[in-house]
């Protein structure tokens, strides 16, 4: 068995993953390298769900009863916990939507409504970059179509980095909003957010982090990212789907219009006209999330138990195992960072010309589950020339003995097509 310094007790550690005992097709050993797509949860966040919905099912804040007054403590306690995780200032920062793409509609649809100073119009530039997954390209898309603001972006390099050559070109005094990932889905890169930051606040443009990918692997501060909005999703780290955050910082929230209106966002409703909720509640329209949030309370809990210092170390030690192992595989072209400094845990490649959508099929067919297709970047694709990509993803409960398989089976792979 392969020993790597830094490594968590996974066998432990996977005790508490039903899931990872499945056996498929025919008994093979589930081998689960999706995790970018989406983690899989611990028994933890299981049972909390389980009861929540068995002892405290209601809803939220306005009931007087003993269950929507439980329910209410937990789904608030919930945003209590997601604001330490990130050190937020403000638990009144911390906004609940159903994902990461949707805190990312509401932070384009906001500036479409806003006011000055922050109003995005005809006469001022939206800018993204050309790894960004497609819920941090299509929502600006929209919004540039909406109220006829140019859309720019920094480009690629060859080895799958930002290109902040022309940073001042790109990030001019037209710009208003600054939207970019912390850590591609695809390429698996982790971006320079200082100087991007900086460049943004000379120029007096907000800056929204998609930290989609980031959350689940590592420590994140919001105060030390110095942004303006930063979001993620629960489905990535051991939560719930039907759950994300949109963290923003709180002169913004009181200042910016809400996107959606219904119950709950409102102070009060007449016939005429209608005053709004101080945020978070100002965004938070309808019956939320409350069992999915109470779930993210949970899985928190449960990364906070083992240290978000420490499943970084563990990832970092499987992906420079990864990527030394698939170099070795002939063919076998790694798209994005080669290294595993300054890189996430999820690593794309192409196998000769063989179609990813082939290779990912005749690795299930050995219980081996990756991802194919654009990832839902298709801009980095046309980029690099390449029609899809495989790509294998890992987290806390990964170990070396599932990259080798991976190997293995792309061995096998080669074989089949010959």
């Amino acid at each position: 068995m392969t020993q790597l310094p830094g490594l968590l007790d996974t066998e432990a550690l996977r005790k508490d993953f039903p899931i990872l005992d499945r056996q498929v097709h025919d008994g093979r050993k589930l081998v689960y390298l999706d995790n970018a797509a989406t983690s899989q949860k611990p028994r933890q966040v299981l049972d909390a769900l389980s009861e929540y919905y068995e002892r405290y099912n209601a809803n939220v804040h306005r009931g007087v009863h003993v269950l929507a007054e439980e329910a209410t403590a937990l789904y608030e306690g919930a945003r209590d916990k997601v604001a330490d995780f990130i050190n937020a200032p403000s638990r009144d920062e911390v906004i609940f939507t159903k994902n990461a793409s949707e805190s990312l509609n509401l932070v384009a649809n906001m500036l479409g409504w806003a006011d000055e100073p922050y109003r995005v119009d005809s006469e001022t530039e939206i800018v993204i970059t050309e790894m960004e997954h497609h819920s941090n390209i299509v929502p600006w898309q929209l919004l540039a179509q909406r109220t006829g603001a140019k859309l720019k972006w920094f480009g690629l390099t060859d080895d799958g980095r930002l290109d902040l050559s022309n940073m001042d070109e790109v990030i001019t005094e037209k710009t208003k909003i600054v939207s970019f990932v912390l850590v591609s889905n695809i390429l698996g890169t982790q971006n320079p957010v200082e100087a991007i930051v900086r460049r943004a606040q000379e120029v007096g443009a907000l800056v929204c982090i998609d930290a989609s990918q980031a959350a689940p692997h590592m420590p994140l501060d919001v105060q030390a990212l110095q942004a303006d909005f930063v979001a993620f999703t629960g489905h990535k780290m051991c939560g719930p789907t039907g759950i994300g955050v949109l963290w923003g910082r709180q002169e913004l929230l009181e200042d910016l219009p809400p996107f959606l209106g219904g119950g709950e966002m409102i102070e009060t409703v007449s016939m005429h006209s209608s005053t709004y909720a101080p945020a978070p509640h100002k965004f938070e329209a309808g019956t939320p999330p409350v069992a999915q949030a109470v779930g993210l309370g949970a899985a928190i809990d449960y990364l906070n138990s083992i240290g978000m210092d420490k499943i970084l170390a563990h990832e970092h030690a499987l992906t420079e195992y990864a990527v030394k192992r698939l170099l070795e595989v002939p063919d076998l072209r790694i798209i994005g960072p080669t290294t595993a400094e300054e890189r996430g845990a999820a690593i794309s490649f192409t196998l000769g010309d063989i179609h990813p959508h082939d290779v990912g099929q005749v690795l299930d067919e050995q219980g081996i589950a990756v991802r194919v297709g654009h990832h839902c970047a298709r801009p980095v694709c046309l980029r690099y020339g390449i029609p899809a990509t495989t790509r294998a993803s890992f987290y806390l409960y990964s170990t070396p003995a599932e990259i080798d398989a991976l190997v293995d089976g792309l061995e096998h792979v080669r074989n089949f097509f010959g």
